[in-house]
């Protein structure tokens, strides 16, 4: 198979799809590896390492995407890339289709087989394609947080540390999975008071007991979400529905009784966001204002830190890659259920039940059209 990793293109993307290691076992099991040149640059990772492990460098997107078979990405296409794309192609990267009938489009009148990171399972019923870049964007969120509560930024001035004699920040967090609990170590080691909202008890029994008691659990219910958002500093949306868009859980009136220089940090941008205030932003321009709240949506955090977070994805990435490039597609999509349920769209048609349900259009069981 031709498989090939373009640069990404996304506003301080430096991520790249696939790392020397990826290359090399693609090549030695024959398949012809067509790598854009500087792709991995961002990434700290040169051209000449790329041909060593076994990548043909070649001058840009438009080669890599014209002579493949299957893309290997780490952002959904933007709309420069839209008309790269060819009919009936392969694309294994976050897709995040949900807030994105545009890009369904494109991908449905290509009959392009879009398999999506975010919505793949293994046998536990996790997201381990989604995890590693979960636990990074966690982790960020109260780092640039904390960042954007500084006075200079337009927060409120406060320290969530805190120091003798004045009390530290408040860190409020709703979602007690794999972003809220990165959420969670990080603000406690900052020193920050945290409280967390969740709607599984059972999670947050784990948390409670993972951190001893430190963290304040709420069950996330309307009245505790308003209470919560009148005394916190920093309020972290960290709400997944795998596959849909998100949940619109703190509406502008809601917004409007958190204090003067407050930060929100939605994490759930790519699925449209939690907060009803909420609109991407970029690296570029990653905040804005309403009603004195300062907001931070950057829809790709993790591309800000790539050395960490293309090594991280690519582990989890890599045994997949290889299985649909060794097997075929749809070998490899019949032998692997949680892969299976990556595919989002296949063939003219949509296959992910939530997105065909968020974009209110038909959707067609893969068992059907295989």
């Amino acid at each position: 198979m031709i498989v090939g990793i373009p640069r990404e293109v996304k506003d301080h993307e430096y991520r790249v799809g696939m790392i020397p290691a990826a290359v090399h076992a693609l090549a030695e099991s024959g398949h012809t590896v067509l790598f854009e040149d500087g792709a991995g640059l961002g990434s700290g990772i040169p051209n000449d390492i790329y041909e060593e492990a076994g990548a043909e460098i070649v001058p840009d997107a438009a080669t890599v995407w014209g002579r493949s078979e299957m893309v290997i990405k780490v952002k959904e296409p933007v709309e420069s890339e839209y008309d790269l794309m060819q009919r009936r192609q392969v694309l294994f990267t976050y897709l995040h289709l949900a807030p994105l009938p545009r890009l369904t489009d494109v991908l449905l009148e290509r009959e392009v087989t879009g398999i999506a990171y975010e919505t793949i399972e293994d046998r536990q019923g996790r997201l381990p394609l989604l995890t590693p870049m979960s636990e990074v964007a966690g982790r960020m969120a109260v780092v640039v947080g904390a960042s954007y509560l500084q006075r200079i930024h337009g927060g409120r001035g406060t320290l969530l540390a805190g120091v003798p004699g004045v009390p530290p920040g408040d860190v409020v967090v709703i979602g007690g999975g794999i972003v809220g609990l990165n959420s969670i170590k990080m603000a406690l080691g900052l020193g920050a008071r945290v409280t967390v909202l969740e709607t599984n008890l059972d999670r947050l029994r784990y948390i409670d007991e993972l951190f001893h008691g430190t963290v304040t659990t709420l069950y996330s219910n309307r009245y505790n979400l308003i209470a919560s958002l009148r005394r916190t500093d920093l309020l972290i949306g960290a709400v997944l529905i795998p596959g849909y868009s998100a949940p619109k859980l703190v509406t502008r009136d809601m917004l409007k009784q958190m204090k003067e220089g407050a930060v929100v940090v939605d994490v759930a941008v790519d699925q449209g966001g939690c907060f009803e205030t909420t609109h991407p932003t970029t690296h570029s321009d990653p905040v804005y204002v309403v009603d004195g709240v300062v907001h931070y949506c950057v829809a790709n955090m993790p591309g800000a830190v790539p050395r960490t977070s293309t090594f991280a994805l690519n582990n989890a990435t890599m045994p997949y890659a290889l299985a649909l490039v060794n097997k075929g597609v749809e070998k490899a999509i019949k032998d692997d259920a949680g892969l299976k349920l990556g595919v989002n769209t296949f063939r003219g048609h949509i296959t992910s039940k939530p997105v065909a349900e968020s974009q209110n259009r038909p959707y067609k069981p893969l068992d059907e059209l295989l």
